[in-house]
């Protein structure tokens, strides 16, 4: 009896398999040929996530090493990035994976502290630094892959955050000026995508809103654990200095050395770096969530409907506005 239990559900194992099998088989299956011709296929990181090597070859710490690194308890497994997935060394590997999967685009970031290790030009260079990325851009256009380099994802130089707090001292744009510079000079030849920052609002948020991402600031009634902060202030000022660094990276690129394209990258979810003092849908000191928020700067246009309306108040420095329509816009 239980020899004729085991063949009955084997064949009816079977049979549901073969159904399953036909159904698969009848889907139209998606090609690359179904796509246009200059579709891009790809694949992206960042520097602080894969490359490791946080400490060799001359790089100095950024941000996220010294949260990773001082207070593991931050992490949700302990883990930093000192080895990550060592694509340091090994990227013509990651490369030929690149390849063989047939992806024709890589998007990764320039670890900033490992070619300025303090920060910025008075630091010196680093030119193991500049080595690794000269030799990883080739190996992709070696393999015909194309680079989509991001200049800033989230791994500040430590160096600068102790010098004047990182973004929130106006001499970050500076500073981001010449870094992104020394960039377009060193890289520019060959990569003609450029993208200045990576998701400005989650630094924001996270990084002094809430405390959760490095460097770890907010108020001390929103997360007693946060490392120090204000996060009625600190937010607006760093989301403001985002934006000026953007439009001071665009000014020298466009002047001496632009190709193609330079973007921002900006997920939909942005919110407007602007603080109400009245309450919004009945939740008093919140944010005015508007996928505009970094966008308008930069296209010279500011609006939500409920500002329009004069419904709210808002809390902003004048100047943000006008430094914005002089040094952010770009088409």
């Amino acid at each position: 009896m239980k020899s004729k239990g085991l063949l009955l559900l084997l064949l009816i194992t079977l049979a549901y398999n073969g159904v399953f099998a036909k159904n698969r088989s009848s889907r139209p299956r998606l090609r690359r040929n179904d796509f246009p011709e200059d579709f891009i296929f790809g694949s992206a990181t960042s520097a602080y996530q894969c490359e490791g090597a946080a400490h060799e070859d001359g790089r100095g710490p950024s941000i996220w090493d010294t949260y990773s690194e001082e207070f593991p308890e931050k992490i949700m497994d302990g883990s930093n990035g000192s080895v990550a997935d060592d694509s340091y060394y090994l990227y013509k590997e990651d490369v030929n994976l690149l390849h063989q999967i047939g992806f024709n685009a890589y998007r990764f970031s320039i670890s900033w502290s490992r070619i300025l290790p303090r920060g910025n030009l008075k630091g010196g260079i680093n030119q193991a630094g500049i080595n690794y990325y000269n030799n990883l851009i080739n190996q992709l256009l070696l393999k015909g892959v194309k680079p989509y380099v991001t200049i800033f994802h989230w791994d500040l130089p430590e160096a600068l955050e102790v010098a004047y707090g990182g973004f929130l001292g106006a001499e970050i744009v500076n500073d981001f000026r010449d870094y992104a510079e020394l960039c377009f000079q060193k890289f520019g030849d060959r990569v003609k995508h450029w993208m200045t920052l990576n998701e400005p609002f989650t630094v924001v948020k996270q990084g002094y809103l809430t405390g959760e991402k490095a460097p770890g600031r907010c108020s001390s009634f929103t997360n007693p654990n946060c490392l120090g902060g204000d996060g009625a202030t600190e937010p607006y000022i760093v989301g403001h200095n985002f934006l000026l660094a953007h439009g001071a990276a665009v000014k020298v690129y466009r002047e001496k050395y632009q190709v193609i394209h330079i973007y921002i990258y900006i997920l939909f979810y942005l919110i407007c770096l602007s603080y109400v003092t009245e309450p919004v849908m009945g939740r008093p000191g919140t944010f005015i969530r508007d996928p505009d928020s970094i966008r308008d700067p930069i296209r010279i246009r500011s609006e939500n409907p409920d500002i329009r309306r004069g419904r709210i108040r808002i809390r902003i420095v004048k100047c943000w506005i006008r430094q914005s329509r002089i040094r952010i816009r770009i088409s």
